[in-house]
């Protein structure tokens, strides 16, 4: 297996998720009532026993189908998922023993997690879970910057009475119910350590405070092939940036890593019922694209509303991106970065002797190639199979003013006029052997 920065070799092997390429993120809990941001018994400074008195009574997600879930994502061609278990509100998902706070307590009573996990494991999606390290509910869970009663003064005053050990304990009890009776897990999604940052009265938390270590141990011994990302703050496992492409390759001193861009619909996570902002879905095809030609997964979100519905505007960008994937899936499934250099405003992503040319701007008819002069067996429309014609170099050929110019190193594909009815063109080009 090629050598990683961020993966040790005692790590489980990573194929699986290097293949995938495609992930879909569902963000749901309480804040899916609340509908404008899953941060928001924070940004509101929301204290925990008055977020339960409004929402936790209100949670009857009655609409929830999670074959329909399902269903949906295979459709749109989604390979794994990520479910948040529990996000930083400390509300969770599934029948825990260890708090009253949970699914099963409130009108909705089942255990979410128990239908939706069977539901994606049936259409052959791999699973993978979202829990959240932060827990601004739970009554030994520190005082910081970030916790809703930061302004709080009496809060304030009493949290030198707050244990973080015992928040450990459970943090690693909920982990450990997770793993032990919930089937095989394929990806441990932590969010987030933040021990970077400092309000002077606190500092924010790391490794050191979720014992992180203690968190991996479990992880390892419970579910020995499973995934990790890097947000134990132990400088290792997939990276995660969200809301973020970078323009290349992701390394760190001179050796790749294993990456994720974790990207929204919109501006927030969670449902957002007044969003605005939505990225179309060439946008977010493109992004696709973007992270697979720079040897990245895409972990794009959803959040279904408080009836447990994926909302129409979601399921409508999620059937075109699935319409384009029906036809393009080659082109990213397996597939990873290229070492040739791709035409201006266009990428390449490969698969062995599959080279796949993603036109983000269609040319205008003659498109050079460069570098692949000898190197093309035949070249097509990925869309509908059709073959397209090229032409290199001729040193016995006079050039005048209405021939093309080729450089020897190049080709010149010669497309229609007018561009195929699909969100991004792909031209598949298969390499002779070398």
């Amino acid at each position: 297996m090629r050598t990683y920065k961020n993966w040790p070799a005692d790590y489980p092997d990573p194929n699986w998720f290097l293949h995938d390429r495609f992930g879909l993120f569902i963000h749901f809990g309480l804040f899916s009532i609340g509908a404008r941001h899953e941060w928001f018994m924070t940004t509101e400074k929301i204290e925990p026993t008055t977020y339960r008195e409004n929402y936790f009574s209100q949670f009857d997600p009655d609409l929830f189908n999670a074959e329909e879930w399902a269903q949906t994502a295979k459709k749109a061609g989604f390979q794994y998922m990520v479910f948040t278990t529990k996000h930083h509100e400390g509300f969770a998902l599934w029948d825990t023993a260890l708090s009253e706070f949970k699914v099963t307590n409130t009108p909705f009573k089942r255990d979410l997690l128990a239908e939706l996990l069977p539901a994606f494991r049936k259409v052959s999606i791999k699973i993978g879970l979202y829990h959240s390290l932060i827990d601004w509910y739970h009554p030994d869970f520190t005082l910081d910057g970030l916790h809703p009663q930061r302004e709080t003064i009496q809060a304030r005053l009493t949290n030198n009475q707050r244990d973080m050990r015992r928040y450990q304990d459970f943090l690693a009890g909920q982990v450990t119910e997770l793993l032990t009776n919930y089937g095989t897990i394929d990806y441990m999604w932590f969010d987030f350590p933040y021990s970077h940052r400092d309000w002077g009265w606190s500092k924010g938390k790391g490794a050191a405070d979720w014992d992180s270590k203690r968190i991996e141990k479990i992880c390892r011994n419970l579910q020995p092939n499973m995934l990790l990302n890097d947000r134990l703050d132990l400088g290792r496992g997939i990276t995660t940036p969200e809301q973020f492409q970078p323009d290349k390759p992701l390394e760190a001193d001179g050796l790749p890593l294993i990456w994720e861009a974790c990207q929204t619909m919109y501006e927030t996570w969670g449902y957002d019922r007044d969003a605005q902002h939505w990225k179309s879905s060439e946008m977010m095809t493109k992004m696709l694209i973007d992270t697979v030609a720079k040897d990245g997964n895409f972990l794009l979100n959803i959040g279904p509303n408080a009836r447990g519905e994926i909302s129409l505007p979601t399921r409508s960008h999620l059937e075109a991106i699935g319409s384009w994937m029906h036809y393009h899936q080659q082109a990213i499934i397996g597939c990873g970065a290229s070492s040739f250099q791709p035409p201006i405003d266009s990428r390449y992503t490969q698969n062995g002797n599959k080279l796949y040319l993603h036109l983000f701007s269609y040319p205008y008819k003659s498109l050079h190639l460069p570098g692949l002069a000898g190197r093309v067996k035949h070249i097509r429309f990925l869309h509908d199979g059709s073959e397209l014609f090229y032409r290199g170099f001729d040193p016995e050929e006079v050039l005048t003013s209405t021939e093309a110019i080729i450089n020897k190193e190049d080709l010149v594909l010669s497309l229609p006029v007018c561009p195929p009815d699909v969100l991004v063109p792909v031209v598949e080009i298969t390499l002779r052997e070398m």
